[in-house]
Formats: C-alpha cells, sequence, structure tokens
C-alpha cells in the first residue's frame, strides 16, 4: 500500500492499559493487528493485513534504530525501543515496543512479534532529542551514508555513557 500522507502534531497518547499487538512475516508484512494497533493506526484490518509495518514508520525516526532491531531480530534477539509511530490521518504516537522473533515448532523463525505500551512521558521528550540528532546526522552524511552517520552518533553516545543499547534503554 502506498501512502501520500502528511504528519500532523496531533499526538494520541496511548492508555495506561493499552498493549498494541502486531505480528509480520519474515519480509515485515503485517499478519496479524489487535484491535488497539488498528484504532491508533487508524487503518482498517483488511488494509493492515499484507502492508509492510512500515506503513505506520514516522519520518521522525532514523534509520540507524531500525538496523539495529533488524540486526538483533537476525541474531534471533529481542530488541526493545522506542518509536514514534504515524497514523493514517497523519497524527502520531509513541510507544514502547518489545519486538521478538517467532518460531515454528522446529526451532525456524516464521516471523516477528511485536508489543508496544505506553512510553515513560518523561523519557519521550529525551529519546525525541536523541532521534532530532540522529536525524540530524543523516541529512549531514547525505542519503548513501545517513545510516552509517546516526548509528555512529548513538553509538558514541553509547560508549561515553558506558552503556551498551539494551541497558541504555531499558535504564530511561
Amino acid at each position: 500500500m502506498k501512502r501520500d500522507i502528511t504528519p500532523s502534531n496531533r499526538e494520541r497518547v496511548m492508555r495506561e492499559d493499552d498493549f498494541i499487538v502486531s505480528k509480520t512475516d519474515l519480509k515485515g508484512r503485517i499478519t496479524y493487528g489487535n484491535r488497539i494497533f488498528i484504532e491508533f493506526s487508524g487503518y482498517t484490518e483488511q488494509e493492515l493485513l499484507g502492508s509492510q509495518h512500515n506503513i505506520i514508520r514516522h519520518p521522525d525516526m532514523p534509520r540507524a534504530v531500525f538496523k539495529l532491531l533488524w540486526d538483533k531480530l537476525a541474531q534471533k534477539q529481542e530488541v526493545f525501543a522506542y518509536v514514534k509511530n504515524m497514523s493514517k490521518d497523519g497524527g502520531f504516537y509513541w510507544v514502547f515496543a518489545n519486538v521478538t522473533p517467532s518460531y515454528d515448532h522446529a526451532g525456524n523463525v516464521i516471523g516477528y512479534l511485536s508489543v508496544r505500551r505506553k512510553p515513560k512521558p518523561d523519557v519521550v521528550p529525551l529519546v525525541a532529542d536523541l532521534y532530532r540528532a540522529m536525524l540530524a546526522e543523516e541529512a549531514r552524511a547525505g542519503a548513501r551514508d545517513a545510516m552509517a552517520a546516526s548509528g555512529a552518533l548513538l553509538n558514541k553516545i553509547l560508549a561515553e555513557k558506558g552503556v551498551g543499547y539494551d541497558e541504555f534503554i531499558l535504564t530511561l
């Protein structure tokens, strides 16, 4: 599904008891979305099923965050991340996401499961600032080197703090 959506400043805030759940196949195509996912995305179930999960990708998200996510999943590891998503109407909503591989009975990865909940409100501005800095690095480096540049900035920040990505995210 091709989309031409203009981001807006309309924020939707998840409720304390909300859990957004979705499943994808190995290529990132949505195979399941719960009613909260449908509600926050603004898409119908029919529009979501079979679409790439990046249908809700907000342009304020640095490429390096998704590279990190896919790299960890490729190593059969779960990943936690703060993510700004975009609804069909251009609005946005922040989530604290946990993405993990799904396995068949033989132990083969067959897709991915993502469970998102309301992020800590005091952490969102910190993460938004980090993502803005990473996006600035992407813009400075140009399209070809954007991902490497924002990833290098993230790695520099982690090294300065003396923590790995998981420890950084989980202790915010």
